[in-house]
């Protein structure tokens, strides 16, 4: 794999850093800046806004530049967002940067997919981008841990300002590593929207935000559900949450190699098995043993379908594919959000602290529905084209002579 990856693989560690770290240091935060903690929440979904609101508008505001200037341009407000996060006044300047911190998410992850694809022969793409995805389940195994570590020992701050080198560092990669890609592959905005005429490319959306919004929807409470059902201990969350992150990082790998080879039969497998995985914790929740062994598999087979999903987009969007991947990091933050709201419905309407589990298997079962749909819509296609090539006459066939009474 060609080294230029590991650039868009730190860009990449860096942003599922910051994304995630405010949830260990919330309390800082809240104690910090004089809210409370609810009212602290609202970084965390001030955080997924920016994204849903940023990957579109940022891309179709930069789909002019060349790609290696638009990861630098995108990785340079996210390094400025921390900053200012890190030297945050008050509770409404931190909301303000967090927002700005988020913009480019979605459109760094789009831009960056179609250069790690870019870099290596098609039948590798999928394990290019699984590189570069490679650094978002590491920092969460790694790079969150450890962040929150230190703002719990040196204070909230002493968080951002990591992430805030961690971005200098990636902005230095890009620079040193990234190749320019020739402008001509590139089209307008007008071309990167028409991708989105295209029934295929939506269906792709939904196939992630449905299959994640199953992910979110058990994974937002597996702090309660650890605890008050299984037994833990409120210190043994973060190694449960770095065991999702351990499992999401063996999942994203394995899920390129597999994409390369039968893209879509990887992505039934993965929504298939989520649904298993996600209905199965309902009662291995209740266990020590068993509950770990299920968080690592959810973490493994939803982030098989990562990588899949990333190149099934850009493949039906071939012609203009930054702006529809861009648009999939959108998606996948509207199903963090949809996903905890459901879970959230269910807790409250008293069906327990594993209901939220159920909520999770429905929602991939139907991710998997719209995935064999478009599977289907695939095969139709080749038919219609088989048919017409059939009926089509060859001009290497000459005509019967025609002969004059």
């Amino acid at each position: 794999m060609p080294i230029a990856l590991l650039a868009l693989a730190i860009g990449a560690f860096g942003i599922g850093t910051t994304e995630f770290v405010i949830m260990g240091v919330l309390p800082e935060v809240a104690g910090d800046l004089g809210v409370s903690i609810p009212t602290a929440g609202h970084l965390i979904s001030g955080y997924a806004l920016g994204v849903v609101i940023g990957a579109p508008l940022l891309t179709a505001a930069a789909v002019r530049l060349s790609r290696k200037t638009m990861l630098l341009g995108m990785m340079a407000v996210f390094t400025v967002g921390n900053l200012l996060s890190a030297l945050a006044s008050g509770y409404g300047f931190l909301l303000v940067a967090r927002v700005l911190t988020a913009l480019p998410h979605g459109a760094f992850f789009g831009v960056g997919a179609v250069v790690a694809a870019g870099m290596v022969e098609p039948g590798r793409r999928a394990r290019a981008i699984s590189m570069m995805f490679l650094g978002l389940t590491l920092a969460n195994v790694i790079g969150v841990p450890l962040s929150t570590l230190l703002g719990q020992q040196l204070g909230w701050r002493a968080a951002f300002w990591v992430v805030t080198a961690i971005g200098v560092a990636a902005m230095a990669a890009i620079v040193a590593l990234v190749p320019n890609q020739p402008r001509q592959h590139q089209v307008g905005l007008r071309g990167e929207l028409s991708a989105f005429r295209r029934p295929q490319v939506w269906l792709a959306l939904g196939i992630a935000m449905l299959g994640f919004g199953g992910v979110f929807a058990a994974y937002s409470y597996i702090a309660p559900m650890m605890t008050q059902v299984a037994g833990f201990d409120a210190g043994s969350v973060t190694l449960l949450l770095a065991l999702f992150g351990l499992g999401a990082t063996v999942g994203n790998v394995l899920g390129g190699r597999f994409a390369d080879r039968a893209l879509m039969p990887s992505l039934y497998v993965s929504l298939g098995g989520l649904a298993v995985v996600l209905a199965l914790f309902v009662f291995t929740a209740h266990d020590k043993l068993l509950a770990p062994i299920t968080i690592f598999l959810i973490g493994a087979v939803a982030f098989v379908a990562a990588p899949t999903v990333q190149m099934r987009i850009m493949d039906k969007a071939v012609e203009a594919p930054t702006l529809a991947a861009a648009a999939n990091h959108s998606a996948f933050n509207i199903a963090n959000a949809g996903g905890a709201f459901l879970g959230g419905v269910v807790i409250d309407a008293g069906f327990g602290y594993t209901s939220p589990n159920w909520v999770g298997a429905a929602l991939a079962v139907i991710g998997l529905a719209l995935a064999l749909f478009s599977g289907l819509l695939d095969r139709r296609e080749k038919q219609l084209r088989r048919n017409a090539l059939s009926v089509t006459p060859n001009p290497a066939t000459p005509y019967p002579a025609t002969t004059t009474p």
